[in-house]
């Protein structure tokens, strides 16, 4: 596209942003054919605006690919990270359906997942944000949590971070611990391919087989 219909575009864009029209401004993004790092970089504020951080990420992704050394992108895409980090905290936290622990090894995981696992990691997502008091806060939340049933971790330790002012460190599923599909299944792998290999066979013997009878009987006729 012209570079003056960017410009008009991405103009048009600002004002919409300094008008807190954040629709407005995305309107006239979109209408950019050939974005650049800094228009991208408009859009994903724009989206950020709005609560809405998926796209946002998106668009900070191409934003640091059209360049590299944008150190601001960088800076952007970190802290988008961490507000989703905290909405997918939320997410755990909601599909725990108020279970203490929900146990994986049916779904071929053997993993544990309790719940003040995940109020610690949201308390680790608010202690990167600065909130300190609502770190401690979700934290006193998960160590009783923890002493109604869940096992590992020592609070006491991360309590005493977050009143030095220190980041939590986050918790994941150990390395190797994955979905594993069944070994029933597995093993019956096996035997398809067999039989998938086998079959073939069995047709073609019983292709001759029909025909050679076949055969036979014409020579009988005669």
């Amino acid at each position: 596209m012209l570079y003056t219909e960017l410009l008009r575009l991405w103009d048009e864009a600002v004002k919409a942003v300094d008008a807190r029209d954040w629709q407005g401004a995305l309107s006239k993004l979109n209408q950019i054919t050939e974005p650049t790092s800094r228009t991208l970089f408009l859009t994903a504020s724009a989206h950020l605006a709005l609560g809405q951080l998926e796209p946002a990420i998106q668009a900070l992704d191409q934003t640091i690919a059209k360049d590299e050394r944008l150190a601001v992108g960088f800076f952007q895409r970190a802290g988008a990270f961490i507000l989703e980090a905290l909405n997918d905290c939320i997410s755990a936290q909601k599909h725990m359906r108020g279970n203490m622990v929900i146990d994986y090894k049916q779904l071929g995981l053997r993993y544990k997942l309790y719940s003040w696992q995940v109020l610690y990691n949201t308390a680790a997502v608010h202690s990167r944000l600065d909130q300190l008091d609502k770190a401690r806060d979700i934290l006193i939340s998960a160590s009783q949590e923890k002493g109604r049933g869940g096992r590992g971790g020592n609070m006491e330790v991360a309590l005493d971070m977050i009143s030095r002012g220190e980041v939590l460190p986050v918790l994941l599923v150990p390395e190797g611990q994955v979905f594993r599909p069944r070994k029933q299944d597995v093993e019956q792998l096996g035997e398809r391919d067999f039989l998938v290999t086998w079959c073939p066979k069995v047709k073609l013997c019983v292709f001759i087989l029909g025909f050679s009878l076949s055969a036979l009987q014409v020579r009988k006729a005669w």
